[in-house]
């Protein structure tokens, strides 16, 4: 079993920014994102903190918004159509979930599409269907595709299911599965799929997407299956100092004795999907100032 390590190719990946950020600031070009938050829901404040610091880390310019939980939709979408016009930011962020008053769909589309480093917005969705290079991919299945390329694993021709249809990993990581160039076959399957076991067996590379802890068990994987997965959830776990711990969609101990590779929770796709947010920034800043 060979154990996928998400820290060590992200650590590659932030390198090769730092890299691509003196090159930009040596053709005058300042690379800036914005990252705006609503409320004040934990996790969400550990995410923005994140990326906040590796844009520090890197040279990257940021600015962090932070507006209060009541925030109406109409407030939020001045917020951003203000960083849409202001031309110190190439990449706009706004952190989810957002709260119930706002409707999250119409933030995305608000974003201008050539600074929506999420890759999220219609347009840049349309791009990445179209296998248009000038689009943003959604970061954390961007980040899948640079673990898979990093370690080797062949995708052309396997068969893989991507567990979980959701738009900000299953849909775009099946899109990119199926791209020229990457060539898999691929199947899309949910919590609501027959025998859902038996079709995850078939596969050569499982994505395990679908939010439900440790659901992928080793009567999911055939001997020999690439498992990567994307889930983080918490378990309550009265044995750890914090009260919980942090796991996968992939009941790891015992499918990882039948993987040829398998990702861990923590250290795995996580910290992929911030690196991959700096890549789009970048790319963001090189296109809007070509």
């Amino acid at each position: 079993m060979k154990l996928i390590d998400g820290k060590a190719v992200s650590a590659k990946v932030l390198e090769e920014c730092r890299g691509e950020v003196q090159a930009l600031k040596d053709q005058g070009i300042s690379p800036g994102l914005a990252v705006v938050l609503v409320g004040e829901d934990p996790a969400s404040q550990v995410y923005v903190g994140s990326k906040v610091r590796t844009c520090e880390e890197l040279g990257i310019y940021s600015r962090k918004i932070v507006l209060s939980v009541d925030t109406t939709e109409d407030e939020l979408l001045e917020v951003v159509r203000e960083l849409n016009a202001d031309s110190t930011i190439n990449g706009i962020l706004v952190q989810s979930p957002l709260p119930s008053q706002i409707d999250e769909a119409a933030i995305v589309r608000a974003i201008d599409p050539a600074k929506d480093v999420d890759g999220f917005h219609p347009e840049n969705v349309a791009k990445l269907t179209l296998e248009d290079p000038t689009g943003f991919v959604a970061c954390t299945p961007a980040g899948c595709m640079r673990l898979l390329a990093e370690y080797d694993i062949d995708t052309a021709g396997k068969e893989v299911v991507v567990v979980g249809r959701s738009m900000i990993v299953g849909k775009p990581m099946a899109l990119l599965l199926v791209a020229k160039g990457a060539d898999a076959t691929v199947t899309i399957a949910h919590s609501r799929t027959k025998d859902l076991a038996a079709v995850c067996r078939r596969a050569d590379i499982i994505i395990a997407a679908v939010g439900r802890p440790e659901m992928v068990t080793k009567e999911f994987v055939k001997p020999g299956a690439v498992v990567i997965d994307v889930g983080v959830n918490r378990v309550d776990d009265a044995s750890k100092k914090r009260g919980y711990r942090l796991t996968g969609d992939v009941a790891f101990d015992e499918v990882a004795e039948l993987s040829e590779a398998i990702t861990p929770v923590p250290g795995g796709v996580g910290p992929m999907t911030i690196a991959m947010l700096m890549k789009n920034t970048l790319q963001a800043a090189r296109q809007q100032c070509s």
